[in-house]
């Protein structure tokens, strides 16, 4: 059946009944294709039969479904026409793994962070009313995300509203990790108690058939607010806002789906269709571990062991090191936003139960929560991804900043992180923590600067932030490692008329560029620079007097980065020298390995070598 789907609406040529065979067969697809290319796996085998029911009962690109994170969005995309790109998901060149408007019309909004559907449906809701446009919306937003704040300030909007408006709320009591909170609670009382709505359609049936009176009595409950909705609709929390539950139904029974999807688009006003899915059906690996199989690399598909050889990564780095220093200092807690296992912090929850707190998808909340926990006398490690730590800007700065309260930020995948593409490159932290008073940041060059970096941050005063990548740590340089000085640079190599200051990964990079210079007969000079803030401005400004060329290289953007502040410093000084800044251009960075984003953005060791031949040239 996968062959009839060639472009949008094909779906609607299928039976009804040839559905499931359909969802058997997306299944086996997604299995196959993902255990080459890698992906999201257990999240798009859990959404399989809500899009098609989605699809079956919506007409695209007329119609707009919102996918919040949008990392379950592979059906959507297969039912969209694009099953032959699939097999260059989430390489340079070949289709993201997230919706991408760039991509086809029946992606009406670019997603990859949590809890933006709702508000993102409410602004097509408004724009179809001013415009007097017909087509109808439906964001679809999984119970991790339901942790998020901003849901909740758009279900507070959406209340107000008197059209049409769909909110499919997919509950597999999962995030990336499992959902917790007072929310994951409520939903958990929801998807046990559903006898509840079986017993309320028999009370009603039972009423309706009393002679004359039955109907009347049953609306009349229904206006009553301590009638009958509130007796047996377990879904209150939504009705008391003015939004209309339907559910909980099932997730895999598609035409139990297609009935209840046809009866919320008659609903005139907001409508949440709750829906009870199973993260990594039709795959059993994925079921028994489904935050290993959220975002995978290539795996064997009768194992589901990855094909690749496990190696130690920065966050293996950070989870002993933290595990270590927790064990030493009572007073370390370890704070994360619905990422234990990748952050690399199960053992810690596991051993400091008491001392461990997953926030669920709230990373403004964690930031705030951590910072009374400092001010209260602990001291809190926040384990947050760069791409999503900048969520929590204004607490970041505002909150712990201003506060020079004493919280660790531990920024997993800081700099190019792949596959996953535009929405989760971690290439602006440097640039926005940077612009915060009081705050310290600093990169490693390999995993044993991390754990130094760690340690040595205990000893330190107001907030810290410490950021290194993805993958693999480094045990380059390993040989060299002095002692760590607040805000002082160290020395790899020296050499004369170029000096090269490396920030963090970039370290690796330049030593590997200036063995090259050295061949040609350049000696560059190499600086690990350590802390991006405060940075070594006495060794800036020695090497800026002693060489030709100053080249700085750090994995974030170029405004407001590390190599910007080399500029301000020199002009400041009045030292005239020629600086080259190795940084990503005014762009967001597009899905492909990372040595390959390395390479567009001219952040190799072979295109700064070149680049400095060609600047030493002149």
């Amino acid at each position: 059946m996968l062959e009839q789907i060639k472009e949008p609406n094909d779906i609607k040529d299928i039976s009804e009944e040839r559905l499931y065979g359909l969802a058997n067969e997306i299944r086996r697809f997604l299995i196959r294709t993902i255990s080459n290319t890698g992906g999201h796996l257990a999240s798009n085998l859990g959404a399989v039969e809500l899009t098609i029911a989605l699809h079956r009962v919506y007409d695209l690109p007329k119609d707009k479904i919102i996918w919040d994170v949008g990392h379950q969005a592979y059906t959507h995309k297969i039912l969209t026409g694009r099953i032959d790109e699939f097999q260059n998901l989430r390489k340079e060149g070949g289709i993201s793994g997230f919706p991408r408007r760039s991509e086809s019309e029946c992606d009406s909004y670019d997603t990859g962070h949590s809890s933006t559907s709702i508000s993102a449906g409410l602004g097509y809701v408004k724009a179809r009313e001013l415009t007097g446009a017909d087509y109808d919306v439906v964001a679809v937003i999984g119970d991790g995300a339901l942790t998020g704040g901003m849901a909740y300030e758009a279900l507070n909007n959406a209340s107000l509203i008197d059209k049409n408006f769909v909110i499919v709320l997919n509950d597999n009591a999962m995030s990336i990790s499992k959902s917790i909170g007072g929310m994951a609670d409520y939903l958990n009382e929801i998807r046990t108690s559903a006898h509840y709505r079986d017993f309320k359609e028999g009370v009603t049936s039972a009423l309706k058939s009393i002679p004359v009176v039955g109907e009347h009595v049953v609306e009349r409950l229904r206006k009553t607010k301590s009638g009958l909705k509130q007796l047996f609709i377990p879904g209150m929390l939504f009705e008391n806002m003015g939004i209309t539950y339907l559910g909980p139904v099932d997730g895999h029974n598609i035409r139990h789906m297609i009935k209840t999807l046809r009866t919320a688009k008659k609903v005139q006003g907001p409508v949440i269709v709750h829906v009870l899915t199973h993260k990594g059906k039709g795959y059993a690996p994925a079921i028994n571990d489904p935050s290993k199989f959220h975002g995978t690399s290539a795996f064997d598909l009768n194992t589901g062991e990855a094909k690749s050889e496990s190696a130690k990564t920065y966050s293996d780095v950070f989870s002993e090191t933290v595990m270590e220093m927790a064990k030493e200092n009572k007073k370390i807690v370890a704070v994360t936003a619905a990422m234990k296992e990748g952050t690399g912090l199960s053992e810690f929850a596991e051993s400091y139960p008491k001392r461990f707190f997953d926030v669920g998808i709230a990373e403004e909340h964690a930031v705030s929560f951590s910072t009374a926990l400092a001010l209260g006398g602990m001291l809190p490690v926040a384990a947050i991804y760069s791409s999503f730590l900048q969520r929590s800007f204004d607490q970041v700065m505002m909150d712990a900043c201003m506060q020079n309260a004493h919280v660790i930020f531990a920024i997993d995948r800081a700099g190019f992180v792949g596959e996953d593409g535009k929405s989760h490159q971690g290439l602006f932290d440097l640039s926005y923590l940077n612009m915060m008073p009081g705050m310290t940041v600093m990169a490693p060059k390999n995993g044993i600067e991390l754990a130094q970096m760690l340690k040595f941050a205990q000893e330190l005063k107001g907030p810290v932030a410490i950021r290194y990548p993805k993958g693999k740590a480094s045990n380059s340089l390993d040989d060299i490692s002095s002692e760590i000085i607040t805000g002082k640079a160290e020395i790899i190599k020296n050499g004369k008329e170029v000096a090269i200051l490396a920030v963090g990964a970039m370290t690796e990079v330049a030593v590997k560029a200036s063995e090259m210079l050295r061949k040609a007969g350049i000696e560059p000079t190499v600086v690990n620079m350590r802390f991006v803030k405060p940075f070594d401005e006495e060794t800036v400004c020695t090497l800026a007097k002693e060489n030709k060329l100053i080249v700085t290289l750090e994995e974030n953007v170029k405004n407001g980065g590390f190599g910007m502040n080399v500029l301000e410093l020199l002009n400041r000084k009045n030292i005239d020298t020629n600086v080259y800044i190795g940084a990503v251009e005014d762009h967001f960075v597009s899905h492909a390995s990372i040595s390959r984003q390395r390479e567009l953005n001219g952040l190799d060791e072979d295109s700064v070598a070149e680049k400095i031949r060609e600047l030493m040239s002149r």
